[in-house]
């Protein structure tokens, strides 16, 4: 009796941690923010709890953690002329810190994204403003070599103000690790590349090297569906959706669904893009003069795209979110009013229910999260 009465408080506790996770927060810090914060998340509760947070660290605007979770990448010094960088950090799990590694030239300014590959051996950097992508071997206590690869895109499109020049906007991995794709809002492309982890220079042309969206469009980021075989574009100045099918490093587009109302006036700024873990649901956020997350549901045997609504994110301009890996909550990073605000998710209809709670930071701008 006794024995099952321990097992039974040793389940008890196991289920109790895997209720919570570890935070991220990303900031620009030009208004007050320390770095990179860390928080704890209780799925029970619904709360959020400070833990730590970085000092001397400029604009860590976008967080990536390595398989492993105990290192964190992120793009620091954006928004500062020629001083674009890409951090290492060792996350420390018993007491929440992180431990600033090294720090390498991320080849050109506004570093705007980090992604990792599933080996944990690279970390790959969009550079907004520099139009170009660097490629870095990571050592074997994670820090950061300087970068072995560097792409510069060319070319334009039709907004001569907002795409004068190549803008590239994220670095997504496939699946499998053996593609990159590489939305460039300036181009109006979604560039492919072979990605081989064996090579000193990663990254090679691929079959089909890119595919192009609507004039003026503005790609952003691009997340895969859990089931590897769809992925979404968000497109920033559209204020729309693409869904594409894809195989073996190719994409087929199916559907261009906007993320507003058709009585909404143009001016979009469309901003994130996040599938829910059980992949029934996709989630938009839009800036400009709208402020909310477009809600749809995925069709489970096409991909397609269907509007269900709108929630406010009840502050302006919210730049990113994240949904946490239970798929119970939303919390949204509105980066002008410096409020990450909470949201119950149902996981039956895809809808949102603020639940009071807020974390306040100023410029909020990456969201995410670990197990704890």
């Amino acid at each position: 009796m006794r024995f099952a009465f321990v097992c039974l408080l040793l389940f008890i506790s196991l289920i109790a941690n895997c209720q919570k996770y570890f935070l991220f927060i990303g900031t620009y810090t030009g208004s007050g923010s320390k770095g990179i914060y860390v928080y704890t998340f209780d799925v029970a509760t619904g709360k959020a709890q400070w833990v730590s947070n970085t000092e001397g660290v400029v604009n860590p605007s976008y967080l990536a953690i390595a398989p492993g979770n105990s290192l964190l990448y992120a793009c620091t010094e954006t928004r500062t002329a020629d001083a674009g960088g890409i951090s290492a950090f060792r996350f420390n799990r018993k007491n929440g810190s992180l431990t600033f590694i090294n720090k390498q030239s991320s080849g050109g300014d506004n570093p705007a994204y980090v992604a990792v590959h599933k080996s944990g051996k690279w970390v790959i950097a969009g550079n907004y403003s520099g139009g170009n992508l660097a490629v870095f071997p990571v050592n074997s206590d994670g820090s950061l070599q300087p970068y072995s690869q560097l792409i510069q895109h060319t070319g334009s499109s039709v907004n001569k103000r907002r795409q004068e020049s190549p803008h590239v906007h994220a670095t997504v991995f496939s699946p499998k690790g053996d593609h990159l794709f590489v939305p460039d809002l300036g181009m109006d492309k979604i560039m492919i590349y072979k990605f081989n982890a064996l090579q000193q220079t990663p990254l090679l042309p691929a079959t089909t090297s890119y595919v192009s969206v609507e004039a003026g469009a503005g790609p952003r980021h691009f997340p895969f569906h859990p089931n590897k075989k769809w992925a979404y574009l968000i497109e920033e100045m559209a204020g729309a959706v693409v869904t594409y099918n894809y195989k073996k490093g190719k994409l087929d587009a199916l559907q261009q669904i906007p993320t507003h109302p058709d009585t909404a006036n143009g001016g979009f700024g469309s901003a994130d893009i996040h599938i829910s873990p059980d992949g029934k649901f996709l989630y938009a956020s839009n800036r400009g003069t709208e402020n909310n997350i477009t809600i749809f549901s995925i069709n489970q045997g096409t991909g397609v795209l269907t509007l269900i609504g709108y929630q406010s994110t009840m502050g302006i301009q919210p730049r990113n979110f994240t949904i946490d890996p239970s798929g119970m909550y939303l919390l949204a990073a509105n980066q002008k009013s410096g409020n990450i605000v909470i949201f119950k998710r149902d996981k039956q209809t895809g809808l949102l229910q603020y639940t009071g709670e807020q974390i306040i930071i100023p410029e909020p701008v990456c969201l995410k999260m670990i197990q704890q």
